[in-house]
């Protein structure tokens, strides 16, 4: 069978979901496809694994961004999943959905329909949390979310106390009621395994008849009703060398996420007609704004020596290495069942500001010896440590993705554009500064014998910027590249997720945000899926 009602590009986050809620009913006929693999080996399941899929090329697009001005002209590295249940099945599984004046600001960007209280029940219907429903939590859901109180350790609890001690209110629940504050992160975790989107929304579907899958299936590009049509009526991918066209009586779904989906696009002739054409592709319809938009959060970690063990001490020697398995072997515990990446805080660094701007991140592990070679995290540092980092919740800085060729196996053009702005500048000095305010306060200062990077000699702005461009990285949270919005001249889909210009072509992923959300975007990405899948349904009952 090569024809269905609904044809999906991407496995990942989004299109799991979509597979899933599309499918549920048994009406419509659904085709998922996915460039990757299965991906069921034990480095997905098992938790801490990401340090391992992180750079496999069996699990990972590997993108490479172009060389930036405001990261001394380096290039940086930016894994994306490919792999069924894509980035979600090689994240760090924290469970964030974002300040609620974020998709406040979505609404009134002109997208009716995506304000907090609009989406709050999305990211209700597809929550299981550990800790039963409640106005702000959502239980039976496909999506497991576990607290780790009881496992993370014990330095965790000295710098909740420690920003305590700087004002911070600690928070129990940062999706609950109070979105500011400190406290531990909650993770996608259940039972010592992994939660991904296909473990959680795709396997569980795959029993139906109406649902297909098919794995190792590269898109290369739309089809549509004739040569300048303005319909999609499916999809040709690469499968085992042979090219195989499959129809959509209904709509295509592009969602494969902030790099691949405006790829998809330019290269079926949706986005910039003036570089689309000496690409040799012919514009279909000219939408400048794909590929551009593009946002990330951007984040320098500090690294300080420890008077007391830290996960270093379990991690980098052989013995530790083989006790932290048995843990996980016999008990599904230990350091190898959850992300190292525990606690953290969103704090305001002004006071008049109205919201927090800076997002914390404390992992009681370090990797400052792998900072030179940021596509390894398989062994932290041969000494007590930890980490500190941040980044500034909502940049302003944006850039682009872009096709190099009418290749669809080369690689597009990433410009991060990073640090473009006033706005994002001046959250770099608040960051580092607030950063050794909360190193020099006790109960934390206590644990400390000094920081290990930059180092206590670098004082000056001067010296803090240029550290941060020399150090600084992606939070690997890319999106907004095919932005939602009224006016098609700045926006690439409409609120229904629609893409302006096409009938029977939706995108919905991570690049549809209009602005990048204030925390990771594994959970508002699956957000938007479970309301793009009603929006699907609603148009087509």
């Amino acid at each position: 069978m090569t024809e269905f009602d609904f044809i999906i590009v991407g496995a990942g986050s989004a299109g799991c979901v979509l597979a899933n809620r599309l499918s549920a009913d048994g009406r419509h006929s659904v085709l998922l496809l996915e460039a990757g693999g299965a991906g069921r080996s034990p480095a997905i399941t098992v938790p801490l694994g990401y340090g391992y899929t992180f750079a496999h090329p069996g699990y990972n697009w590997g993108y490479h961004t172009e060389p930036d001005p405001a990261l001394a002209d380096r290039t940086a590295y930016w894994p994306r999943g490919k792999v069924l249940g894509g980035s979600s099945a090689i994240n760090a599984m924290v469970y964030i959905r974002g300040q609620p004046g974020d998709f406040d600001d979505w609404r009134d960007a002109g997208n009716p329909g995506w304000g907090y209280e609009d989406v709050l029940p999305y990211f209700k219907k597809s929550q299981d949390h550990v800790w039963g429903a409640s106005v702000h939590r959502g239980a039976g859901g496909e999506m497991h979310v576990s607290d780790f109180t009881d496992q993370v350790h014990p330095l965790c609890g000295r710098f909740i106390e420690t920003g305590q001690a700087l004002g911070w209110r600690q928070t129990r629940d940062f999706n609950g009621a109070e979105h500011e504050g400190v406290g531990l992160w909650q993770m996608t975790i259940k039972n010592g395994r992994r939660v991904s989107a296909a473990s959680a929304f795709l396997r569980p579907a795959l029993v139906r008849a109406n649902l297909r899958l098919q794995t190792r299936a590269h898109v290369t590009r739309l089809l549509f009703e004739n040569d300048s049509g303005l319909r999609a009526i499916g999809a040709e991918c690469r499968i085992g060398g042979t090219l195989v066209a499959f129809k959509a009586r209904r709509e295509v779904i592009v969602s494969g996420g902030a790099i691949n989906s405006p790829q998809l696009l330019q290269l079926s002739g949706i986005g910039d007609g003036a570089a689309l054409q000496p690409l040799g592709i012919a514009p279909r319809v000219h939408a400048p704004q794909v590929g551009q938009g593009l946002q990330d959060h951007l984040c320098v970690s500090y690294f300080y020596k420890s008077k007391v063990r830290t996960l270093n001490d379990v991690l980098y020697p052989l013995h530790g290495k083989l006790w932290a398995g048995l843990q996980y072997l016999f008990g599904r515990r230990g350091p190898l069942a959850m992300s190292v990446n525990q606690a953290g805080a969103f704090v305001r660094s002004r006071p008049e500001l109205a919201r927090p701007n800076l997002h914390l991140y404390f992992n009681p592990i370090s990797y400052s010896s792998e900072e030179a070679r940021p596509r390894r995290l398989r062994n932290p540092d041969p000494f007590s440590a930890f980490l500190m980092s941040f980044n500034t919740c909502r940049p302003t800085s944006r850039g682009s993705v872009a096709i190099r060729s009418a290749d669809p196996l080369d690689k597009p053009t990433i410009r991060t554009n990073f640090l473009s702005t006033e706005h994002d500048l001046r959250d770099v000095f608040d960051g580092a500064r607030l950063l050794r305010r909360i190193a020099a306060t006790r109960p934390l200062a206590d644990f400390i014998i000094g920081e290990h990077l930059p180092g206590a000699q670098l004082q000056t702005d001067a010296q803090l910027l240029d550290d941060f461009r020399r150090r600084g990285g992606s939070v690997y949270h890319a999106s907004c590249t095919c932005a939602m919005g009224s006016d098609p001249r700045q926006s690439v889909v409409d609120s229904r997720l629609r893409v302006h210009g096409m009938q029977g072509l939706r995108v919905i992923d991570a690049s549809i945000f209009p602005s990048v959300t204030s925390g990771n975007t594994n959970a508002p990405t699956i957000m938007v899926a479970e309301k793009g899948a009603d929006l699907v349904l609603q148009d087509w009952r």
